[in-house]
């Protein structure tokens, strides 16, 4: 079985990016993330509406890394410690050495190549140092530009569930892409 250890917190860094942990000097622009209709508009989730939502938030983050269920980034630029997205593994099948990578950018930040140079870090991460086995993304079927990222770094597509997800009063569809270790 899968075994974790995020102790110390592992901070990535690119060319022109720092990985490193959420914390709650973030509570400013994570809730402008996740207040953002465009940035929020494929996450399936309700927006933010208080500052006061996003402290829990991340200390449920916090937790969950600390006791190694999940573990997620503050994308930041190396000039600037300011968060402009996230990036994470959830839904960790410990049997299974498989996890979901999950992120989200600011809309000012798309089309700027940062989620296309932060990916092979955390790929590499979660394969090397993680030990997974495969790593899967869920998606929308309509966010053209999250499946354009994913097929960039060779995940392939396994499946597309018809009306499989319950959200706001309606049935959705979801597209589950991965990518093997091998």
């Amino acid at each position: 079985m899968l075994e974790l250890n995020f102790k110390p917190f592992p901070v990535l860094e690119t060319e022109r990016l720092v990985l490193r942990e959420i914390n709650k000097k973030d509570v400013d622009t994570l809730f402008l993330l996740r207040s953002n209709k465009p940035a929020m508009q494929f996450i399936d989730k309700p927006l933010a509406v208080s500052k006061d939502e996003i402290k829990p938030f991340i200390k449920l983050i916090n937790k969950k890394t600390k006791d190694n269920e999940t573990i997620a980034w503050a994308i930041t630029l190396k000039n600037k410690n300011e968060l402009i997205g996230t990036i994470s593994y959830h839904r960790i099948e410990r049997e299974n050495y498989r996890a979901e990578i999950g992120y989200m950018i600011m809309p000012e930040y798309w089309n700027t190549g940062i989620l296309s140079e932060a990916m092979p870090k955390v790929i590499a991460y979660g394969f090397t140092k993680m030990k997974l086995h495969s790593i899967v993304a869920n998606i929308n079927p309509n966010n053209t530009i999250s499946r354009k990222l994913l097929e960039k770094f060779k995940f392939k597509k396994e499946a597309y569930f018809k009306e499989n997800y319950f959200y706001n009063g309606k049935f959705l569809d979801s597209e589950i892409y991965s990518l093997l270790k091998s």
